[in-house]
């Protein structure tokens, strides 16, 4: 009797042992992930998108959340162009950096490449008052009947290269930016119009939910593509949607976490390869009518300092 308690003590032990060791294992791993994404460098700013155009409440809401740096759209340039001294005074009141700048279209028909690249050079000038350093570059060039060409897409690296040219001798960097419903949805064809980019004068910023919703995996672009990373997007995006659950295509960007993007693998590729950048979270417009834009902001900050422990 009293060999057969032992052995039952010490099965009991040896099975409280295993579990004990992987729950050990367990807590190392999330251990490690925290620390790997404690170690990385990279700033964290929010893009003024999801306030529609209100950019004084954006820039309120957004330093009061203790965001860093802030991404402004091209709808700016109208209002303060001829006092950008005055909109430079508003981000310093609320000690925030102009991450990015969103310049707008690149035209590939080379009868509008002169405009095209004027607009541009005029936007760089206009961000280098507001102390800012680099501005996106989109396109609205996706042919709407058929894939676009090798040629194509080739031909929207061309036209950046010249933006960034010009605007390198101002001091301000160019950013492609991939995005869905453009020349370069996918990332076979990011790829293409990236291998043909000079990164002297033309780099990334990887949107890790297009690339998402595009057919790619984030998490693998930025090791990819770390030469010529300059900025990301934080971005989630949810797709399916619960209402169409058979259609992959149908999809809404979401606060991260809340979405389909590996947003915790995107994190540990950064912190691998050391990037130093600015990641900008961004989400187009509040994806429910019961929030408002400040709201999805905090969810999102909730999400990096709380669930990936990452300060702001």
């Amino acid at each position: 009797m009293q060999n057969s308690v032992s052995r039952r003590q010490f099965l009991t032990t040896a099975g409280l042992s295993v579990v004990a060791v992987a729950g050990a294992h367990k807590l190392f791993a999330q251990s490690a992930l925290v620390n790997s994404t404690k170690k990385a460098s990279m700033q964290i700013a929010y893009s003024a998108i999801t306030w529609g155009g209100n950019d004084a409440q954006a820039i309120a809401d957004i330093a009061a959340l203790g965001y860093r740096g802030i991404q402004l759209r091209a709808n700016t340039f109208g209002p303060y162009k001829a006092k950008p001294s005055e909109l430079k005074a508003l981000l310093d009141q609320h000690k925030l950096t102009l991450a990015m700048f969103s310049s707008g279209n690149v035209e590939i028909d080379p009868a509008k490449e002169q405009s095209t690249i004027d607009m541009h050079v005029a936007h760089a000038s206009f961000v280098k008052a507001l102390g800012g350093s680099s501005i996106q570059l989109t396109n609205s060039a996706r042919p709407k009947d058929r894939q676009p060409t090798t040629e194509e897409l080739k031909r929207l690296a061309t036209v950046m290269n010249e933006i960034g040219k010009q605007t390198a001798d101002l001091g301000v960097q160019a950013a492609y930016h991939n995005h869905m419903n453009q020349l370069g949805e996918t990332p076979e064809e990011v790829d293409v119009i990236v291998q043909a980019m000079n990164p002297k004068y033309c780099k990334l910023l990887l949107d890790i939910a297009h690339y998402r919703q595009g057919g790619g995996q984030p998490e693998k672009a930025v090791k990819q593509y770390k030469d010529i990373l300059y900025a990301l997007h934080l971005k989630d995006t949810m797709s399916p949607l619960p209402d169409k659950p058979d259609n992959p295509k149908a999809y809404k960007f979401v606060e991260l976490g809340r979405g389909n993007v590996d947003v915790p693998a995107v994190f540990k590729a950064l912190n691998d390869i050391k990037f130093d950048g600015w990641g900008i979270v961004e989400l187009d417009g509040v994806p429910e009518k019961d929030k408002t834009a400040a709201q999805c902001a905090q969810i999102s900050k909730d999400y990096i300092t709380k669930t990936l422990n990452y300060s702001l």
